[in-house]
């Protein structure tokens, strides 16, 4: 066993190399430089396999093996980012973006509607206005408005508020 082991490192080296590789990949975003190493590194694993044993069986069970390692080291990571170690790493996302923290989603846009504020830049017809403190992009509802002019949103659409200037 250990005089096969001697023979074949390469191949062997190439074939862990690849599956760490393609374990990286999982945690990266996009199919990048890391994915393509390892799927390379894991076909020469194979084609060195086959060389050095001359024997097609061999490259297959590297590559089953290859295959089943992957996946355990696969599984075993994607556990640890949910429920392990890792999850309370850097590496997992845990922040969150809630509205007690000042973050405003598309949909709670409505809470705009009817309130008073004061334009910023000139709508022509889009441009930027104030409202209790919170800067927004806005639509004039059809007119020019110049900055300083006091406005009132008098409509919502998603995440686009439409303003008129208040008379007085």
């Amino acid at each position: 066993m250990w005089e096969f082991i001697q023979q074949n490192l390469p191949a062997i080296l190439c074939a862990l190399a690849g599956i760490g590789l393609l374990i990286a990949e999982v945690f990266m975003p996009g199919f990048g430089v890391a994915g393509l190493s390892g799927i390379v590194l894991e076909i020469i694993a194979i084609w060195l396999m086959y060389e050095q044993t001359q024997n097609l069986m061999a490259a297959a069970v590297l590559f089953l093996v290859a295959l089943s390692i992957a996946a355990v080291a696969l599984s075993i990571s994607l556990r640890s980012a949910t429920k392990g170690k890792l999850s309370r790493s850097g590496m997992i996302l845990t922040d969150t973006e809630s509205s007690e923290d000042g973050y405003i989603a598309a949909d709670d846009m409505q809470v705009f509607l009817g309130k008073e504020g004061t334009v910023l830049t000139t709508l022509r017809p889009t441009g930027v206005a104030e409202f209790d403190g919170v800067r927004l992009n806005v639509l004039s509802d059809g007119e020019f408005i110049p900055p300083e002019s006091a406005v009132k949103v008098v409509r919502v659409e998603g995440s686009k508020l439409f303003v008129r200037p208040v008379n007085g």
